[in-house]
């Protein structure tokens, strides 16, 4: 009888055994599933330089100094390699009101990443062009700026992030941008109704390439906005890699682990002609000398013309 007992406590404790790991098994999963990536195509996780523990996407690293980032006496940052070619740069939206671009400008600062558009958060999704864009792309053009832009994302179909740069290439039309366009996606996790809520990576990876594959198709340099989050655990690099990243990290050095070209490094700067707080930049690369879109399109249309 006792054997008989422990036989059927033995036989218990396996099921339960199996039924718990069935368990642990399908949280990882969900985890996972969460972040967009299944195996087994999830990547190993590595440690990075600061002990961090973040997934090993088999994408190009970044190669900076950290020790170089210093700021100046005006709190602007600066990377100390002769070699590098930076520039100091803002990001503005309507919240900026009114802006003296003349005054940004003999102020030191080289370029604007403007808001072009802007999608709600709520159920419909919709998308309107910035109050303020027309003003600040002629403002800062005029004020001599080297511009980019960027859409407000909450895209959550691949249509929808079309959508998107559709409405800024019409917005940018007869302009030379030398800097991007960049898909900036973000969540409002203090809204329960918020339509990005939940979105898994695997989808917003898909948008991201969807908005950056038809601007770049216009003609126009692309580029993700991201933070430490979304570089590591919700976009897929990997599927990304033909397109820059602009890093926000509000620190004295950045800690990112892959290869971006614009870190966005404090909400909190002062700069003449702005009123109130603006967004500070660092260029680490130097757009201003890659062929303007009126360039690209006369070197296509003499192509065009010698093929005829």
């Amino acid at each position: 009888m006792k054997l008989r007992h422990f036989s059927l406590l033995l036989l218990l404790c396996i099921c339960l055994s199996f039924s718990g790991c069935q368990l642990i098994g399908n949280v990882l999963h969900n985890m996972q599933d969460s972040f967009g990536n299944k195996e087994p195509t999830r990547p190993h996780y590595i440690e990075d330089d600061n002990g961090m523990v973040i997934p090993n996407y088999d994408v190009s690293t970044a190669a900076y100094d950290t020790s170089l980032f210093t700021t100046d006496a005006d709190e602007r940052m600066t990377y100390a390699d002769a070699t590098m070619q930076t520039a100091h740069g803002i990001d503005v939206s309507a919240w900026q009101g009114e802006i003296d671009w003349n005054a940004v400008a003999a102020d030191g600062i080289d370029f604007a990443i403007l808001r072009a558009a802007v999608r709600g958060w709520g159920a419909n999704g919709l998308l309107s062009e910035d109050e303020r864009i027309r003003e600040n792309l002629a403002g800062a053009t005029e004020a001599g700026l080297d511009v980019g832009v960027y859409v407000f994302s909450q895209a959550i179909t691949e249509q929808e992030a079309i959508e998107e740069a559709q409405l800024v290439l019409e917005i940018v039309e007869g302009y030379d941008l030398k800097y991007p366009i960049v898909f900036d996606w973000e969540i409002y996790p203090d809204e329960p109704t918020s339509r990005t809520l939940n979105l898994p990576g695997e989808k917003l990876t898909a948008c991201a390439k969807a908005f950056c594959s038809y601007v770049e198709a216009a003609g126009y340099d692309a580029m993700i906005y991201i933070n430490l989050e979304f570089g590591y655990y919700q976009y897929d690099l990997e599927q990304l890699q033909e397109y820059d990243l602009w890093l926000a990290q509000y620190a004295s050095k950045p800690t990112y682990y892959y290869h971006y070209t614009m870190w966005q490094y404090s909400v909190k700067g002062q700069v003449d002609g702005v009123k109130g707080n603006v967004d500070m930049n660092i260029c680490l690369y130097d757009y201003t000398t890659q062929p303007t879109t009126t360039q690209q399109e006369t070197a296509s249309e003499e192509i065009t013309e010698v093929e005829e």
